[in-house]
């Protein structure tokens, strides 16, 4: 039977949040300190944390990348000075926006998402799409901390995240059949990739489990506690989900209606980040172009109508299944 006790409920078993502690303070590049260090001088007492995840997560340096990183605070009115900006990441978290940061001859890049602690654990715990908790139930690494308490939150809402992801997705796998970690996780991050609109490739997912294989099966050994209603574990350290078939198909209508969820939320959140997120047509063309190898051509017009033409491009790659 499936678990009837909401994620809510449970408190992050004392493993899962060991575990999660370590991989978050594991050592990063100079470049990422550089940009936490901006980061902490642009939003001052207000700040509680800076994390970095995505695929710049393993790089020595920012030579050719952009980072991804998320900027928590306290709350919305305390981080910014203009009040549109707090009231558009009260109503749809997170705000988006861009930094360069000059270092010695070159210059480092990161987009950063501004999110307060309330609404980030919300994302982790109780969201029913998976955006804030497919995200960080993946590695991520903890650059700046307000202090202990903060680090304390920050810890326990990363184990949340990989509670609410591996219980959402292993409800959607089939039971006729024992899974390894890889599996797993590679069966969940394809779904919520799914509920988003997404450059990459469909293999993506798979590669990226492959690269933490390690961490994903320390994450899932020590979140076990939290899973024995979903997850029975083998002793050939496979796993056999224990959902019924009633459940499998409930699970199937919910990733079915987050997909529809997650094509609307995104079309909003590109559409604020044309008044957020400086240069944000040439990122995005940027990232199609890396993820799938077509060019994005931002026309003048794109430029002066960025949310009117950048709707009917969408709409464009869509149709060609470069978004997915």
């Amino acid at each position: 039977m499936a678990n009837n006790i909401p994620v809510s409920a449970q408190i992050p078993p004392a493993e899962l949040m060991t575990a999660v502690a370590l991989q978050s303070g594991n050592s990063v590049s100079k470049d990422f300190t550089n940009l936490a260090e901006a980061l902490t001088a642009r939003f001052g007492d207000s700040l509680d944390a800076v994390l970095l995840y995505g695929s710049c997560l393993h790089s020595c340096s920012l030579d050719d990348g952009i980072a991804d990183l998320y900027v928590v605070v306290d709350n919305y009115r305390h981080a910014y000075s203009k009040r549109h900006l707090a009231l558009l990441n009260a109503w749809l978290a997170p705000n988006v926006f861009y930094l360069e940061v000059p270092s010695q001859e070159r210059t480092l890049r990161a987009k950063y998402a501004v999110i307060s602690m309330a609404d980030f654990e919300q994302g982790a715990r109780h969201w029913f799409h998976p955006y804030i908790w497919a995200r960080f139930a993946q590695p991520s690494r903890l650059l700046y901390v307000r202090n202990e308490s903060s680090r304390q939150h920050i810890h326990k809402i990363l184990a949340y995240a990989v509670i609410t992801f591996l219980k959402t997705s292993a409800a959607a796998l089939d039971n006729s059949c024992e899974v390894n970690v890889e599996e797993i996780w590679t069966h969940g991050l394809t779904l919520t990739y799914a509920a988003e609109l997404r450059p990459e490739k469909k293999t993506r997912a798979r590669y990226l489990v492959q690269r933490n294989l390690d961490d994903y099966t320390q994450l899932t050994t020590a979140a076990r506690p939290a899973l024995s209603a979903i997850l029975e574990a083998l002793p050939n350290g496979h796993y056999h989900c224990l959902v019924s078939a009633a459940e499998r198909r409930r699970a199937a209508r919910r990733w079915r209606l987050r997909r529809w969820q997650g094509r609307i939320l995104s079309i909003l959140r590109l559409t604020k980040a044309t008044i957020t997120f400086r240069d944000c047509l040439d990122y995005a063309a940027w990232k199609i172009e890396r993820h799938t190898g077509i060019q994005v051509e931002i026309t003048p017009m794109l430029r002066r109508h960025p949310v009117l033409w950048g709707y009917k491009i969408m709409w464009q790659l869509i149709r060609r299944g470069v978004l997915r």
